[in-house]
């Protein structure tokens, strides 16, 4: 039997966890719920979850700091469900490593589209089932194993990317040394069923900009073209293993 993909519900409102688990199921998921932040740590601990649908307003903590610290250790997609619709909302979100961003009201369609968008491009860099031909990519003293999803810096210590930060990172490495417009960067990433956030891929960049410890405001790694995009100004290294 083949294995469904689970996506774990996190809201406090009990009408909204009961219609998406019954939709979800209805249409091949396995779907868990959570009422809280204690509930989804418990399921998540308890549960080999592919996607989390996470509330920004919950009864013991906030969405926001649920997903950043779910970041410190994990690249587990990330769709934020909120009542607030604010561009700044929207940044915030995606700062804290959410990979996409719906507001309520929400057609349950749309949540099933964009859950199915974001498993598909989790899985297409790299397909998870198909080997690569090269397994760590080796910039600026910096390691990215494309296989563990894991950004190693020059002094050891293990990074985890979230699956936005992955996929901008990786397209970078493929493309060294040549400028990326926005709008390049944002079809890469998100391909055409994305919505278009005038910042999201600045936010993005700069999330990613921490990562590398590259300082904003003169950086080294990837830097700005101003009124065209970004270029990540680096020789990149092909292995088949990670030092």
């Amino acid at each position: 039997m083949e294995k469904r993909d689970c996506i774990l519900i996190v809201d406090d409102e009990p009408d909204i966890r009961r219609l998406l688990v019954d939709y979800l199921v209805r249409n091949g998921f396995e779907a868990l719920a959570a009422r809280d932040g204690r509930e989804m740590w418990q399921l998540l601990a308890r549960h080999a979850v592919d996607l989390l649908v996470l509330d920004l307003m919950l009864p013991d903590t906030d969405g926001l700091t649920l997903c950043r610290d779910l970041r410190a250790s994990s690249s587990l997609p990330v769709i934020m469900l909120t009542a607030r619709g604010e561009e700044a909302d929207r940044i915030v979100g995606i700062e804290m490593g959410a990979d996409d961003y719906l507001v309520k009201p929400f057609n349950p369609r749309e949540l099933l589209a964009r859950i199915k968008s974001i498993l598909r491009r989790t899985r297409a860099l790299p397909p998870n089932l198909k080997p690569e031909p090269v397994r760590c990519l080796l910039f600026g003293g910096w390691c990215l194993d494309t296989a563990e999803r894991l950004l190693t810096a020059p002094d050891g210590v293990a990074t985890p990317l979230s699956g936005a930060e992955f996929r901008l990172l990786r397209i970078l490495l493929e493309h060294p040394n040549r400028v990326l417009t926005r709008d390049q960067l944002t079809e890469l990433i998100h391909g055409h069923e994305a919505e278009a956030y005038d910042r999201a891929i600045d936010v993005q960049v700069s999330r990613l900009r921490q990562r590398l410890r590259d300082d904003s405001r003169e950086p080294q790694l990837i830097k700005t073209v101003r009124g065209e995009g970004y270029v990540l100004a680096a020789s990149v290294q092909a292995s088949d293993t990670c030092p």
